[in-house]
C-alpha cells in the first residue's frame, strides 16, 4: 500500500505531542500528528478542564525558565487565535515551618526575574481569609500565575498547527517492532504514513509501545480531581481566591472558574494506571481524603456537593524530570514524555526542544532530559 510522505510523523496530540508538531511545522517541515482519541481527549492526560501554570520549582531553575518561557509562547499563540484560556489567578504557596522548598523557590524566582510577595500569616489571612492557614507559618504569593484551560488550551494548539499546514490523523497506530527501525507506520483503517523522523510524544502509552526500553521507566499512575460546588457569589473566584499548593499536604486547589466549582486535587501518585481500560470512576477513599483536606484548609467546602470528579493519569519518570531523548537504537525515532505531573505548562518548551534536537542543534542539551539519565526505581524529587 503507498503510504503518505511526510518529514516528521508525531505520534499523540497531547499538550507535549502538539506543540511539537506545530513548531516542526513553523520551521519548515511537512509535519503529520496523529492521536488515537483526538486532541484534548478525556483519557489523555492534557485533558483535564484545568492546570497550574506556575513558576516555582525550588532550585530547579531550568523549570523555571522553562514556564516563563513557555507561559509567554502560550500567550502569543492566544493573541493569534483570539481566545485566551490562561487566567491569572496567582499561584499561592502554602509553606509550612520546617519545609525549605518555598524558600529555594523564592531564591531562584528572585533570581530569575519573577516577581513574587511573601507574606506573613497574619498578612495571608488578611488577604485571602477563604483559607485556613492552619499549620502554615508564611506563604509566597506568584502574582503573575495562574491556570490554564487546559483541555480547550491544547485543541488551540492543535486547531492552529492544522490551519498552518499539519495534517491531523486520528487513529490507533500499529505498534512497532521495537527491535526493527520505522520508516512507515500502519493507522487502524489501513493507512500508512511514512515519515523522515518519529516523535513518540504519547504520555502514559509510551511504556505500551515501547515496552521493553520504558516499561520500567515511564509509570502511569490513576489520579483522582474533584470539583467542588461554590455558594452562591464570587468569594471563591478569582482574584478573592487564588490558586494554592500545599506542598507538605501532597495537595493543591485551584478557584472557582468558568462555572466548574474549586477544584481539589490529592498530588500524591496512585495506583498504576492503564490509559485505554482504566475505569474512570472515583474512589470513595479518594473522595474521603479529598473531604479531609478541603475541611481543614478551605472550611466552607467541607460538605460541599461534588460537581464534577475526574480520573486522569501522570506518566511518572524515575524522578519527576522530562524524558526528551533519540531512541538508543533507532536513529530518526525521538521520545518525549515524563510528563509526571507537571508538566502541561511547559508544552512550548518541550516542543522547541525535540525540534532543536531533530535539527541536530547541540546547544542547550539538558542531560536531565536524557534516556540514560531515567532509573527504574522511583524516587519523585521535581515537584
Amino acid at each position: 500500500m503507498r503510504a503518505d510522505i511526510y518529514d516528521v510523523a508525531v505520534v499523540g496530540a497531547g499538550v507535549f505531542g502538539a506543540w511539537t508538531a506545530y513548531q516542526l511545522q513553523q520551521s519548515g517541515r511537512r509535519v503529520a500528528l496523529i492521536d488515537a482519541y483526538g486532541p484534548g481527549n478525556s483519557r489523555s492526560s492534557s485533558g483535564d478542564e484545568s492546570r497550574i501554570i506556575r513558576m516555582g520549582y525550588g532550585s530547579d531553575e531550568i523549570y523555571t525558565r522553562s514556564a516563563v518561557a513557555s507561559l509567554e509562547l502560550w500567550k502569543d499563540l492566544f493573541k493569534r487565535t483570539g481566545e485566551s484560556l490562561f487566567r491569572q489567578t496567582g499561584v499561592l504557596w502554602l509553606t509550612h515551618e520546617d519545609d525549605p522548598y518555598p524558600l529555594r523557590t523564592l531564591e531562584t524566582l528572585t533570581k530569575v526575574g519573577v516577581p513574587t510577595e511573601r507574606l506573613t500569616r497574619h498578612e495571608t489571612e488578611k488577604r485571602f481569609p477563604q483559607l485556613s492557614m492552619d499549620g502554615i507559618a508564611w506563604t509566597l504569593l506568584e502574582p503573575e500565575s495562574g491556570l490554564m484551560l487546559a483541555r480547550r488550551a491544547v485543541q488551540a494548539v492543535a486547531r492552529e498547527a492544522i490551519s498552518s499546514g499539519v495534517e491531523f490523523v486520528q487513529g490507533a497506530i500499529q505498534l512497532p517492532d521495537e527491535a526493527a527501525p520505522i520508516d512507515r507506520l500502519r493507522i487502524s483503517g489501513g493507512r500508512d504514513i511514512s515519515a523522515g523522523a518519529f516523535v513518540f510524544a504519547c504520555g502514559a502509552w509510551l511504556p505500551k509501545i515501547f515496552p521493553e526500553l520504558l516499561g520500567d521507566r515511564i509509570h502511569p499512575t490513576r489520579q483522582e480531581v474533584f470539583y467542588c460546588g461554590v455558594p452562591a457569589g464570587d468569594r471563591l473566584s478569582p482574584p478573592h481566591l487564588p490558586t494554592w499548593i500545599d506542598l507538605k499536604e501532597e495537595a493543591y486547589g485551584l478557584p472557582d472558574v468558568a462555572g466548574r466549582g474549586v477544584k481539589v486535587a490529592i498530588d500524591r501518585h496512585g495506583a498504576p494506571f492503564d490509559p485505554d481500560t482504566g475505569d474512570r470512576v472515583v474512589s470513595n477513599e479518594g473522595l474521603a481524603e479529598a473531604r479531609r483536606y478541603l475541611t481543614r484548609r478551605l472550611p466552607e467546602l467541607a460538605v460541599a456537593p461534588v460537581n464534577e470528579s475526574r480520573v486522569c493519569q501522570y506518566e511518572n519518570s524515575s524522578n519527576g524530570d522530562f524524558l526528551i531523548d533519540r531512541h538508543p537504537e533507532l536513529e530518526n525515532v525521538w521520545l518525549a514524555g515524563g510528563g509526571s505531573g507537571h508538566g502541561f505548562k511547559h508544552g512550548p518548551f518541550v516542543g522547541a526542544y525535540v525540534v532543536a534536537r531533530i535539527e541536530g542543534r547541540r546547544e542547550g542539551i539538558e542531560p536531565r532530559f536524557s534516556l540514560n539519565s531515567k532509573a527504574k526505581t522511583r524516587d519523585r524529587s521535581v515537584y
